[in-house]
């Protein structure tokens, strides 16, 4: 017979083993002290804990108890912050190390961070893999010739919800949503 705790991960509610605690919470205190006392840092921890608690809601599937196996494979998944590797005090894990996906989620999204309306370009072409010059020149032409451009932009710009935490700005780019990604995208804000 095993203990099982109630925790809040991300705002959500899980039930999780004693082991999976204790290590959940390990790379939790581990993750914390990788990061610098910046007014960043709690950002990152609640968009860490929400990737958490994500890809546990992912993982449970219809199962009611996380166990350590489904914690293994979301510290693996999310891997650690470059200090903690560059420091030696946990695993190092890369890109391609563990079981992150080959081929990561890619949505579109509009960005925020490179919009000069409302994003819609500058997400089509982080979507896309193009240069964001070239889809405004493509939408610019659309307009000139009628208003096929006016109104694909508001289209786009209604049903495209814009990417505002760190792990949709990694999805809107297709790259994984890793510790590091969450940092680095955490910190651009």
């Amino acid at each position: 017979m095993k203990k099982t705790i109630n925790v809040a991960i991300g705002g959500c509610s899980f039930i999780i083993d004693e082991d999976a605690y204790n290590e959940l919470s390990s790379y939790l205190d581990r993750f914390r002290s990788a990061l610098d006392d910046s007014s960043t840092s709690n950002e990152i921890m609640d968009e860490t804990e929400g990737r958490i608690a994500d890809l546990l809601k992912d993982r449970l599937a219809g199962r009611e108890v996380v166990d350590k196996n489904m914690v293994q494979y979301v510290t693996g998944q999310l891997g650690y912050p470059e200090s903690i590797n560059a420091s030696g005090n946990g695993p190092a894990y890369s890109q391609t190390d563990g079981p992150i996906p080959n081929n990561p989620v890619r949505k579109l999204y509009r960005d925020h961070d490179g919009q000069k309306i409302a994003g819609v370009c500058s997400g089509l072409a982080l979507f896309l893999g193009v240069d964001v010059t070239v889809i405004r020149i493509l939408f610019l032409i659309a307009l000139i010739c009628g208003s096929a451009g006016f109104w694909v932009y508001v289209v786009i710009w209604i049903a495209a919800p814009e990417a505002r935490t760190a792990a949709e700005k990694c999805e809107m780019r297709g790259i994984p949503v890793t510790a590091e990604n969450i940092k680095r995208f955490t910190e651009a804000n």
